[in-house]
């Protein structure tokens, strides 16, 4: 959910060398959370802290920051997010621990920066901190472990918080999700994959749960801000929250909603990356599949066989999937709209059965319509 609106996951500047990775802010959190907790019992910081992540991997982080005072301690780490573009990369975590009183357990508070869940359909209910559960889990395991070595009950308040993190949270999604006042802390492995892209689907799959959860019978997933602008031009009165950040990944959001239907789905999108769900890709980024100029060749052959044989050599000539659909509206033949109809299908092929409608539109440069099926 701490993707950054509107990224290019291009992996590109990777080409050569090893991509590096990093950690989660989940991993953070729990490495600051420990570092505070042991100078509250021992006066002292480790420096760096080790932690074990969830699959048992002990990486250590230096420390920032720290601040013992008489009930409570303070200590924070940077986060290195290793080559992945995420927004949250070098942002400072900060965790802030005190003593509760008997009974109450290991409570979890949101500081500054980081924000509340507010609607249903995320892993939390709302009034919680967005500090999602495998955080929980294992800020939970440190603060009980270290407790248990005090020979104390684990009445432990631990605030996290991020640096900066409500104008960070302006550049994600989290808003749309219905996260206000900050960023998430996230991860599951505590370890980012760079380019994995896996946080930007997390994000999509919430943004379906929040969508369901709220009883919407109509979402839209665009491929960017130009299509988006266009969907709701055409459906000013969906709520915000029904407008999922699909961007490149349309299998991740069409393969959720197989699983988690809403009645009916919108796919606006341009008219390259739109052929490409024609052709079956699923992830439409310019990296991971290309436009396949034979396809577009037969398609206009289909809508004009008197012509295909003086077309074809042109369209397999042609620069981009532009210069096709361009030629193909000087000759009259509406290839948008075939190509709208293929991804329509190619989409419903996705969904296998699933109770979902599905709309196409494609949408040009300048944000006009160019074909609308289904």
């Amino acid at each position: 959910m701490n993707v950054r609106r509107g990224e290019d996951k291009s992996d590109q500047a990777a080409a050569d060398r090893p991509l590096r990775r990093g950690w989660t802010t989940g991993a953070c959190a729990t490495a600051a959370t420990k570092a505070a907790l042991t100078a509250l019992f021992t006066a002292e910081f480790p420096d760096p802290v080790t932690i074990t992540l969830p699959k048992g991997e002990t990486p250590a982080f230096a420390l920032n920051r720290h601040m013992l005072g008489p009930d409570s301690a303070m200590a924070t780490i940077i986060k290195d997010a290793g080559d992945d573009p995420d927004v949250t990369h070098l942002a400072e975590i900060v965790a802030t621990v005190r003593f509760g009183a008997p009974g109450t357990g290991i409570v979890f508070r949101a500081g500054d920066g980081v924000g509340t869940v507010t609607l249903a359909g995320l892993p939390l209910p709302p009034g919680e901190p967005a500090i999602n559960p495998v955080p929980r889990r294992m800020i939970g395991d440190v603060v009980a472990t270290l407790c248990a070595a005090h020979g104390r009950a684990a009445d432990v308040s631990v605030e996290i918080g991020v640096t900066g993190g409500a104008a960070l949270a302006a550049k994600t999604w989290n808003p749309r999700l219905g996260i206000v006042g900050g960023l998430s802390i996230l991860g599951t492995t505590g370890i980012v994959h760079p380019f994995s892209c896996a946080a930007w689907i997390h994000s999509i799959h919430r943004g379906v749960d929040v969508a369901s959860a709220a009883g919407l019978v109509h979402v839209v997933g665009a491929t960017g801000s130009t299509s988006e602008a266009a969907a709701h031009a055409l459906y000013p009165d969906l709520p915000e929250i029904a407008w999922l950040d699909m961007g490149d990944f349309a299998g991740g959001l069409l393969k959720y909603l197989r699983a988690h239907p809403i009645e009916r789905l919108t796919i606006a999108g341009g008219f390259a990356k739109l052929t490409k769900l024609a052709q079956g890709a699923m992830d439409l980024h310019s990296g991971r599949s290309q436009v396949d100029l034979t396809f577009l060749a037969d398609m206009v052959a289909t809508a004009a066989p008197e012509r295909a044989e003086a077309l074809r050599p042109k369209i397999l000539a042609a620069n981009t999937a532009k210069a096709v659909l361009d030629m193909a509206h000087v000759e009259g033949i509406d290839l948008a709209a075939q190509v709208a109809e293929a991804a329509r299908q190619s989409a419903l092929e996705i969904l296998r059965g699933a109770p979902v409608g599905v709309e196409v539109l494609i949408v040009d440069r300048d944000g006009g319509v160019l074909a609308r099926v289904g």
